[in-house]
């Protein structure tokens, strides 16, 4: 994974999604799921398109599962947008980079 995109634990969640300044993609995701990886590039052509725009970040669920109960992750990969601390959009399956700029207004 490239240094666009940061792989971050529940006790991060806080602090690098909810307390930033600017929006965050959150990538919810697990080693074993194929989609996740076919979305993982996909994910960092975005982030290099929109560069300090938006943060992204991605999040195992297997390792953090509360912070993927709390927000309703029931399926993999789950990619969501969180402005000012609040999740304001999601969509659930594999997706292209221009795909998911136009689905979050990124791009």
């Amino acid at each position: 994974m490239s240094g666009s995109i940061k792989d971050i634990s529940a006790a991060q969640f806080d602090g690098e999604v909810l307390g930033s300044d600017v929006p965050v993609i959150v990538d919810f995701w697990a080693p074993w799921c194929g989609p996740c990886r076919m979305v993982a590039p996909e994910l960092e052509k975005l982030a290099t398109t929109v560069g300090d725009n938006a943060k992204f970040v991605k999040v195992n669920v297997d390792e953090n599962q509360e912070i993927a109960m709390r927000y309703g992750v029931m399926s993999i990969p789950t990619i969501a947008l969180f402005e000012r601390g609040t999740l304001v959009s999601h969509v659930v399956g594999a997706r292209g980079a221009d795909a998911l700029g136009r689905e979050f207004g990124l791009v």
